[in-house]
């Protein structure tokens, strides 16, 4: 399964992380993603959208 939202298409991104030494090693930063049962185009749907898109009500929860 992917790491993007449905909804708004954010995705992991890369960067490194920094030890108190300094060090640089990489690492990914994921989104925060639910699985969640959504009404797109009239129909339910199970979605996986991002946290802030599900806050933000860019999702319409199928009841």
């Amino acid at each position: 399964m992917s790491r993007i939202c449905e909804v708004c298409g954010k995705r992991p991104i890369s960067g490194n992380k920094v030890s108190h030494s300094l060090r640089h090693t990489r690492r990914v930063w994921a989104p925060n993603l639910q699985r969640v049962h959504a009404i797109v185009d009239g129909k339910k749907k199970w979605i996986r959208s991002c946290t802030r898109c599900i806050k933000s009500n860019k999702v319409v929860k199928a009841a």
